[in-house]
């Protein structure tokens, strides 16, 4: 008997929200208990903008599988070699940035699902399964079933194309990266624009249409996460490493320059 869980993608399938933190900063494998013990359900380990390495990806990917918290990494943009390699060893998702059409998304999927649904080539001892060989056609099947595959879109065109992307069979998210789309809308750094809240809602409109759930980062503003969440976005991005510790360092910093009270 095959057996996986993505926990991930069981909150997701429970209606619950799937709640995430970036890694830009981690690199050992304890950040998996960490974040688990935080209350996390999966990691969203960036290849894309930081010096994650594929060994260091793969390193906590594995740790991740023993601990409870799915782990899905971020690519370059459209990196499918790159994807399957971290799928062969211990990813439990993808999240491919600047999707924008939904030839894009077909492409996608034909390259990380297995047949019938792609054509991705298959390894049969694989850390996901403890590295026990099983049937290949048992293993091909609940791979497919619980591993993620997110498309995010952050322009203009990906967002307008939302509808058709999200109706790709295979594409389990569509998620709004947030900063990227500031700025391709000519708006950074402003997440309460209305043509920046328009654009989140109706990516998660085409979602609900569709039977996708809906992502999103890069919105941190916790009236604007509470008003997307009700929107309809289920797959949260909460922040990152790198922005939570140092919130909270300059705040313990703040607190302990103001202990001492200076004698006249």
């Amino acid at each position: 008997m095959v057996h996986l869980v993505n926990p991930a993608k069981a909150r997701l399938e429970k209606g619950e929200l799937a709640i995430g933190v970036l890694l830009r900063q981690a690199r050992t494998v304890d950040i998996a208990k960490i974040m688990k013990t935080c209350g996390y359900d999966y990691l969203f380990i960036d290849m894309e903008h930081n010096a994650m390495t594929l060994a260091d990806a793969v390193q906590i990917s594995v740790a991740a599988l023993d601990t409870g918290i799915a782990p899905i990494v971020r690519v370059p943009t459209m990196d499918i070699n790159l994807a399957t390699k971290l799928l062969d060893n211990g990813a439990l998702g993808i999240i491919f940035p600047h999707v924008e059409t939904a030839a894009e998304a077909h492409e996608i999927v034909d390259k990380l699902k297995y047949p019938p649904m792609g054509h991705r080539s298959i390894d049969l001892h694989m850390p996901q399964f403890d590295f026990v060989r099983h049937d290949a056609g048992e293993a091909a099947k609940v791979l497919n079933a619980e591993t993620l595959i997110v498309a995010t879109v952050e322009s203009q065109k990906g967002v307008d194309n939302a509808p058709e992307i999200s109706a790709v069979d295979g594409i389990d998210v569509v998620f709004v990266g947030g900063n990227d789309l500031m700025i391709d809308f000519g708006l950074p750094d402003q997440p309460a624009h209305e043509k920046i809240i328009a654009a989140y809602e109706s990516v998660f409109k085409a979602c609900q249409q569709t039977g996708t759930w809906a992502g999103m980062g890069g919105v941190y503003d916790r009236n604007l996460m509470d008003r997307y969440i009700n929107a309809g976005a289920r797959m949260l991005l909460a922040g990152n490493d790198l922005r939570m510790m140092m919130s909270a360092a300059t705040d313990q910093a703040t607190f302990l320059r103001g202990c001492l009270k200076i004698r006249s």
